[in-house]
């Protein structure tokens, strides 16, 4: 039985609901940012991932890149900060951190490939049970593809952590048993951020870390993935 041990949290046999309503976009970035563990080198994704820059501490130091030729970006840019020279790979001005470096296209790419990031966080389209990515094409005859550097930050990265959100427009979930977009990259996600779950791809299965706003049993009936709580 369920029960109530803290505002806010509810504490299962199995699976904590840590929050009484899903988590919006910038409580995702921040527990993602908490996540991240200190003195990683670090890639944040176009779009929601973006955001994670903004709660990343000093005392945590990690080192952020971007694809387009940086290593020690800091928090986006706001007001005076702005300089439309300083951006990262979404075009959104960004701030330098000291010891900011600067580099060629073709050796960002070098960082991404040859295994030299320990996390990249990414959006996606959908996500697999068996941790395969989609997130640079819907398939639709009208959709402009968008691959970027996501197949080389998916396959390069030392762990994929997805941010997104858990049900699509139509109601259905996007952590699927098979992927039916174009596939990004196979077997690399490794936790998926959603405003319902977070979510933690292992070998044996897809364990529940926590909930948000839902519990374990109800998040079980929006999914067609069978779920296991994650291990103690």
């Amino acid at each position: 039985m369920s029960e109530q041990t803290a505002p806010g949290v509810i504490e299962d046999s199995t699976v904590p609901q840590t929050s009484e309503t899903p988590l919006n976009r910038e409580e995702m970035a921040r527990l993602v940012a908490k996540d991240i563990e200190p003195g990683s080198f670090v890639n944040l994704g176009i779009g929601q991932p973006t955001n994670v820059s903004n709660y990343l501490t000093e005392e945590q130091g990690i080192t952020l890149h971007t694809e387009n030729g940086m290593l020690g970006m800091g928090p986006v840019a706001v007001g005076d900060e702005i300089d439309q020279d300083l951006i990262n790979a979404g075009k959104i001005p960004v701030t330098e951190l000291p010891g900011a470096s600067y580099f060629h296209h073709a050796d960002s790419f070098a960082i991404m490939r040859g295994g030299h990031l320990d996390v990249c966080v990414l959006g996606a389209f959908q996500v697999s049970a068996t941790g395969d990515l989609a997130n640079w094409h819907t398939g639709a005859p009208d959709a402009i593809p968008a691959v970027g550097g996501a197949m080389d930050l998916a396959t390069g990265a030392k762990d994929v952590y997805v941010m997104m959100n858990l049900i699509a427009k139509d109601g259905t979930a996007k952590l699927v048993p098979e992927l039916t977009y174009p596939v990004t990259g196979v077997g690399c996600v490794t936790r998926v951020y959603t405003e319902k779950a977070v979510f933690l791809i292992s070998p044996d299965g897809v364990r529940v870390r926590e909930t948000f706003g839902v519990a374990f049993e109800e998040l079980e009936a929006l999914m067609d993935v069978p779920l296991l709580p994650a291990a103690g």
